[in-house]
């Protein structure tokens, strides 16, 4: 009786926890787009390239920024105010949840050594990251393609910061900063030079000095490289993450919000996320989609499905109208489709296995601008996305050759063949362990696609690791427009497939000594 009445403790306790989550995630996202009404915010900041014009809070243990100076704000019905001596969040009269101003860092009282106040350096963002824009001018700020949300020289023309940071002081800082306050992670945006080298040589430069002054895992941001081997030098100077990003992927919305990041050819982003990935890892390349700028729900949800299926983290953030900037007359996206996004998302995110807390630097792991970590789940128990890397292909490519070539000896030697080039190859995962894959290509120009050479590990083929991949197969080529997608299955797995929707097409065929049935996907 002990014990039962204890698992339901456990039980009411965990469901008590999880509502509460819920709950805080919902105000967290009502608050990062109505704003808060506070009288003193010394805090916030009002300017700069990223998400900017707010103060942070500290609620239900996570750090959220939300706009305190925008007009829109003071229509906002929250506020800040005292309960029993207590510092609450309050809608209108109601007390929602203990919150809190972030306090002002120590390490903002002090100089450099040629006499520079360190927050004219680098800021506290969050609770314990340090960022910086390195290079505070953009060369299209004076022209039409200049971004129009962005903010960047505007701290510099109010005297709050310095145009360009050298090495020397960002570690100075840094290590203050980690001494005085606990900072844990370093953010170094740049704003846009000519020539471009300059934002990779200071960006190189800066993380370099950080890592071997402090030795603090390092995020960058910067505009997709003409040439992708300057990302390697990024990565032999210490930057752990980077940033790499596109704002919308609604291409006619781009080209009226930021027309110099619309002229990039979206294959140069693609490459650039690839080969980021290939050297950062999944989950430590992330790239900011805006909400609020025009674009569709269904452009947010294809973009980030297809970042993630890279191993990119798409950080979902509210527009947040910068006073002074071109869109400083907006407001920020409506509270109800905000969280209905972050949703859709976040369980984009756990079948895909990215997370926020995984992530070693930058602002997906700061978190405060965007709504999204507060709604993630932990990963799915069985993970599927394509191959984001030469090794987890190498991976695929022995596990079939276990199957097909060891196990069942359809093959001699190999079952490679020339559509192995044209393939996407999914995977399976278990945590780190790829426990199978299966293979999509396009036949023809007619939306017809064809899958197989489904694969999984002996001792996961109870786990429903093949079902996955096949759903996981389906919904990938829908996304790329698929009208047809059939395979040719092995007798033996023709239930599971039918079970799934499939349905046969003639009769049984002899394919490498096995009877195969060719079968179509409802793509409905």
């Amino acid at each position: 009786m002990i014990r039962e009445n204890r698992f339901a403790t456990w039980a009411y306790e965990g469901q008590r926890e999880n509502t509460q989550r819920k709950f805080a995630a919902e105000v967290i996202t009502e608050i990062q787009t109505r704003g808060v009404r506070i009288e003193e915010t010394p805090f916030a900041r009002k300017g700069g390239a990223g998400p900017a014009e707010g103060a942070y809070l500290e609620i239900n243990g996570m750090i959220t920024a939300v706009p305190v100076r925008g007009p829109y704000v003071r229509r906002s019905p929250y506020t800040l105010g005292e309960l029993d001596g207590v510092s609450y969040l309050f809608r209108e009269t109601d007390p929602l949840l203990p919150a809190s101003l972030v306090r002002l860092p120590r390490f903002y009282q002090q100089r450099t050594t040629d006499g520079i106040p360190y927050w004219k350096i680098a800021l506290l963002h969050g609770k314990d990251c340090l960022a910086t824009s390195i290079f505070q001018k953009c060369i299209f700020w004076e022209t039409n393609r200049r971004c129009k949300f962005c903010g960047i020289e505007l701290s510099l023309q109010n005297g709050k910061t310095i145009a360009e940071k050298s090495p020397e002081q960002i570690a100075e800082v840094a290590h203050a900063a980690h001494i005085c306050d606990g900072i844990r992670h370093v953010v170094l945006t740049t704003g846009t030079a000519a020539p471009r080298r300059k934002e990779i040589d200071l960006l190189a430069a800066c993380a370099s000095a950080i890592k071997k002054d402090v030795g603090l895992p390092v995020h960058v941001q910067c505009l997709p490289l003409t040439h992708l081997e300057e990302l390697e030098r990024l990565k032999e100077a210490g930057v752990d993450t980077i940033g790499l990003h596109i704002e919308t992927f609604d291409q006619e919305v781009l080209r009226h919000v930021a027309p110099a990041k619309a002229s990039i050819e979206f294959k140069k982003y693609e490459r650039a996320w690839q080969r980021s990935v290939e050297l950062f890892g999944a989950n430590q390349v992330s790239s900011f989609l805006i909400v609020g700028i025009g674009e569709t729900d269904k452009s947010i949800l294809m973009g980030s499905e297809l970042l993630s299926d890279l191993g990119v983290y798409p950080f979902l953030v509210p527009l947040r109208p910068i006073p002074g900037s071109h869109m400083q007359g907006e407001v920020p996206p409506d509270p109800k489709r905000m969280k209905s996004l972050c949703q859709a998302v976040s369980e984009i995110l756990r079948r895909k296995g990215l997370c926020a807390k995984a992530c070693k630097a930058g602002c997906v792991r700061c978190g405060a601008c965007s709504p999204l970590p507060a709604f993630e789940e932990e990963p799915a128990y069985l993970v599927c996305h394509p191959v984001r890397t030469r090794s987890e292909l190498e991976a695929a490519f022995k596990i079939r050759e276990e199957v097909f070539v060891k196990e069942q000896k359809m093959f001699v030697g190999s079952d490679r063949d020339k559509n192995d080039k044209k393939s996407t190859h999914l995977i399976v995962m278990v945590g780190d362990d790829i426990v199978g894959t299966v293979r999509v290509f396009p036949v023809g120009k007619d939306g017809h696609w064809v899958g197989g050479r489904l694969a999984v590990k002996k001792a996961f083929r109870a786990t429903g690791a093949g079902k996955v991949l096949v759903k996981e197969a389906v919904r990938y080529v829908k996304g790329k427009g698929c009208k047809h997608f059939t395979a040719h299955i092995q007798e033996k797995n023709v239930p599971l497939f039918l079970h799934l929707g499939w349905k046969p097409l003639g009769k049984l065929e002899q394919y490498c000594g096995r009877p195969h049935q060719l079968m179509e996907a409802n793509l409905d």
